[in-house]
């Protein structure tokens, strides 16, 4: 029997927006702690420390037991992905902001949109939905800074921030993995290690190549920016999210989940005294107006029948 899921609650307002505040701190503590501890180090001991503690927890949950002959293909394919989306967020962010990550970073429901319009025909995008996929590839272009004056565009931040957006394709891409395979069907704690534990080991790898150990220094602020990227956030948080989506309706905590970027551009502003252009600004607002347009369609298509008092439609 096919579980009964909740509309959005206070609950589920108050527990989303707590999530999403952890969500918008990790670009600026990676960005706080990168004197200390390189980028790539850090998302290579955030994914140890998460993939051991979620292994424990299949342990002893014994769920995933008769799911890894049929998930393991796809579980490596996400997890070379999810490698590479933080391969992306750790060189990006030598180069670019913690706020312009945190909005490239979340291009990501556009990316993985698109990749399912393509591949599932019950995935197919709608009039509305195409309107906002190019609001928010408007939105990147005004970011980017492109249609200012070029001289004054920072290259460097603009690598950075193509990086980021690379991170938010290769994020979307494993959603299409996941959605498109047997991992739809299979544990979400099995998913989720597949993703932490082949990360781990490529980004480890990335880490001997790139990573200068020399300067290496387990500062507070290193130590306590590790333990809330893998405890946190890749273990508590992700965790939670898949709780409420076996309770609550995903359209609902789609809406919600917006509030992601804008702690982010908050937190930098904040904590990092990182400065904001106009350009970035306006483009930021489309991103977020597109996304908000590709994932809440169908709970958008509810409002707006309600309000005009059609009758819904499927």
């Amino acid at each position: 029997m096919t579980a009964v899921r909740k509309g959005a609650d206070l609950f589920l307002f108050q527990l989303m927006l707590l999530l999403c505040a952890i969500w918008g701190s990790q670009q600026v503590a990676i960005k706080l702690a990168a004197g200390d501890v390189a980028p790539m180090l850090q998302v290579a001991l955030r994914s140890a420390v998460a993939a051991l503690l979620v292994g424990l927890l299949l342990l002893w949950q014994r769920s995933w037991q008769g799911w890894i002959g049929c998930t393991w293909r796809a579980g490596v394919l996400a997890g070379v992905l999810f490698a590479l989306e933080f391969f992306f967020i750790a060189l990006g962010l030598r180069h670019t902001s913690a706020s312009h990550m945190a909005v490239f970073l979340y291009t990501a429901p556009i990316f993985s949109a698109l990749g399912l319009h393509l591949l599932l025909p019950s995935e197919r995008l709608r009039r509305l939905q195409w309107m906002g996929i190019v609001l928010c590839f408007a939105g990147v272009v005004m970011a980017f800074g492109v249609g200012g004056n070029w001289a004054e565009i920072d290259g460097e931040v603009l690598l950075g921030d193509v990086l980021g957006l690379c991170a938010g394709m290769a994020w979307g891409a494993t959603t299409v993995v996941v959605r498109g395979s047997r991992l739809s069907e299979a544990p979400p704690g099995l998913t989720l290690f597949y993703q932490l534990a082949v990360a781990c080991v490529l980004l480890l790898a990335s880490a001997l190549v790139v990573v200068d150990f020399s300067q290496l220094r387990w500062s507070p602020v290193a130590i306590g920016s590790i333990l809330l990227q893998g405890v946190v956030v890749s273990f508590f948080t992700y965790l939670t999210w898949f709780w409420l989506l076996r309770r609550y309706l995903a359209s609902n905590m789609a809406v919600f989940s917006f509030m992601t970027p804008l702690f982010g551009v908050t937190f930098g502003v904040l904590v990092l005294d990182e400065p904001l252009t106009l350009n970035f600004i306006i483009g930021a607002a489309l991103v977020l107006s597109g996304i908000s347009l590709v994932s809440s369609e169908a709970w958008l298509r509810r409002r707006l029948s309600h309000w005009r008092g059609l009758p819904q439609q499927p």
